[in-house]
């Protein structure tokens, strides 16, 4: 049995767009990591929803150890992470207008399709997959098309072949407040998004100068990338974590899936470069 948490973050960014991060947990270790989780929130008497944007003097010792307990039982190997984001300065091509208005839950279906390696995950685990989406910002039609599309990866004939299987209540729309696995995401994926944006470049309105809180967003940022380089020495946070091959792709405990569509067209004017 597989559980995956699933969030999304800035869907139109300057540089990069169409943030998902996703924390994967198979039934043997579900209990030990939502118990680890509540515990370390309770210990630091942390109340109030935990969130990326609450990053302050005063919550940031707090989120410092919620990264440190989420990359221990990342280490542990008792969950995985994912983040998804697309790359503005790659255009997509031969695509028609509606499917490019479409392309919140194209790309998060495609997300949830292959960053975590689904069709490599050890035998027999695919029997149950139960998925958990915070709020999806689409209309009822769209979102129930999207959902629809979701459960079809139950005939994928890969996926069929690995014994996939999604109950009819295995797919299933909640509120963040009440799932400790999407607020930690939200401040990994908000870290990503906050970084490879620049927002940490940002100033203060009517100020020359870099904000207090915008300075700690970047500190905590900072931390999180060496939580990550414990795992992946070499880790570059705005490429595809690389993988030796596609089989690897389920055995990670954490990577990054920079997204370029096949076809495409590069708009240069759409580089960190050419902001400068």
């Amino acid at each position: 049995m597989i559980f995956i948490w699933l969030d999304e973050s800035d869907r139109h960014g300057e540089f990069y767009s169409n943030f998902y991060g996703g924390i994967l947990v198979t039934s043997r270790y579900y209990r030990e990591v939502l118990d680890r989780m509540r515990s370390i929130v309770d210990d630091l008497g942390i109340k109030d929803e935990i969130k990326w944007q609450k990053v302050n003097q005063y919550h940031y010792e707090k989120y410092v150890r919620l990264v440190d307990e989420l990359f221990a039982l990342a280490k542990e190997d008792k969950l995985k992470m994912r983040i998804f984001f697309r790359h503005n300065q790659y255009a997509p091509s031969r695509i028609t207008q509606e499917e490019r208005k479409a392309d919140y839950p194209m790309l998060y279906y495609q997300f949830i399709k292959y960053a975590f390696g689904l069709p490599y995950a050890d035998k027999g685990i695919l029997d149950s997959l139960t998925l958990y989406l915070d709020e999806i910002p689409l209309r009822q039609s769209e979102r129930d098309e999207f959902l629809s599309h979701i459960r079809g990866l139950t005939k994928d004939p890969v996926l069929k072949a690995m014994g996939l299987k999604i109950a009819d209540d295995g797919i299933v729309e909640v509120d963040s407040k009440h799932h400790l696995p999407l607020q930690f995401m939200d401040v990994i994926l908000g870290a990503i998004c906050f970084k490879l944006n620049e927002k940490d470049k940002l100033k203060t309105e009517g100020e020359n100068k870099v904000g207090k809180r915008t300075l700690l967003k970047l500190k905590l940022y900072k931390h999180i990338n060496a939580r990550i380089r414990e795992v992946y020495p070499n880790f570059n946070i705005g490429i595809t974590t690389p993988i030796r091959m596609p089989s690897d792709s389920w055995r990670p405990v954490y990577r990054h899936w920079r997204f370029i569509p096949k076809y495409h067209i590069r708009d240069a004017t759409r580089t960190k470069r050419a902001k400068k």
